[in-house]
């Protein structure tokens, strides 16, 4: 299976603080629609640290179920528990994810030893793609180059959610990765352009929560080669991005979630609403860019 293009990191709707199924199949259904190439559920936009592991399992089942095919579905099997990644990435596989997105461990703050026997753990135990998601702003460990090089040695790992922001990183692993294909995909939606240019491969995105189609089509320009048509699309989403990083997230896309009808206006503690400040800007920017959800 080919990884290429816009891969929507997926809220998770609530409703009085339960999962609320019925608006994350509205919201599933709206992406086929909109041209999303995959979805990501139970991520770090998916508030995946405080679901519980039946929540966890029931997001994956829907999402594979709802998309039918239609959208590749990257699950989030991610925990700094290698006994709960690994059980995780055992549902995924059951209930017929495409691949799996380990996140690198948090707070426990392994070694780059400790990163590899973590992985090949997970990719020796079951028979499933895996993701690497280096994401060192909150896992505090930063996975280094030649740990990455020698995890892609395993079969089962297959690629890279790369949120360090160091865009050298796809032109290195592109030119010492050499044995098979290694997917690199953005985790830095302000930063995704210049990812694509320096050898990456697409994106998996929080703004696409907002505008799907939009990303979708800067992804879908850039590798028909209308390089200036992405960009313009890059600049017309510039202000998007920088306003749903204005406080931690997933705190503001939730909020620009509710503002358009996708879903409620809840998250779970510790994560709160944002500030009313931030709130304007928000609304400004939905103002000005004309987004609706249809």
């Amino acid at each position: 299976m080919k990884y290429q293009g816009s891969y929507c990191a997926l809220i998770t709707p609530f409703k009085d603080d339960k999962f609320d199924e019925k608006s994350f199949i509205k919201i599933i259904k709206w992406h086929i629609k909109q041209g999303t190439q995959g979805i990501v559920p139970c991520g770090t936009t998916g508030e995946s640290p405080t679901l519980s592991h039946d929540e966890h399992k029931k997001v994956v089942e829907l999402a594979v179920e709802t998309s039918g095919g239609r959208l590749q579905v990257i699950a989030g099997t991610g925990s700094n528990s290698t006994k709960e990644a690994v059980s995780l990435t055992k549902h995924a596989k059951q209930c017929g994810a495409d691949s799996a997105l380990v996140v690198v461990p948090y707070y426990n703050k392994p070694s780059q030893e400790g990163l590899k026997k973590h992985f090949l753990k997970i990719a020796d135990t079951v028979d499933l793609p895996i993701f690497i998601y280096n994401i060192p702003g909150r896992s505090v460990v930063d996975m280094s180059n030649e740990t990455i090089e020698m995890l892609s040695e395993h079969e089962n790992i297959i690629g890279i959610k790369d949120a360090s922001n160091d865009l050298s990183r796809p032109t290195y692993l592109k030119k010492y990765i050499k044995h098979k294909k290694f997917y690199q995909l953005s985790g830095e939606d302000a930063t995704q352009l210049a990812f694509l240019a320096q050898g990456g491969d697409g994106v998996i995105s929080v703004t696409a929560n907002i505008v799907p189609k939009k990303v979708a089509d800067l992804h879908k320009s850039w590798f028909a080669g209308d390089i200036s048509q992405a960009m313009k699309i890059d600049t017309e989403l510039f202000s998007l991005n920088n306003a749903l990083f204005l406080e931690a997230n997933p705190c503001p896309v939730k909020y620009a979630a509710f503002k358009l009808g996708i879903c409620n206006y809840e998250l779970r503690l510790p994560l709160c609403k944002i500030l009313e400040k931030n709130e304007l800007i928000v609304d400004n920017v939905l103002k000005d860019l004309n987004i609706t959800f249809d």
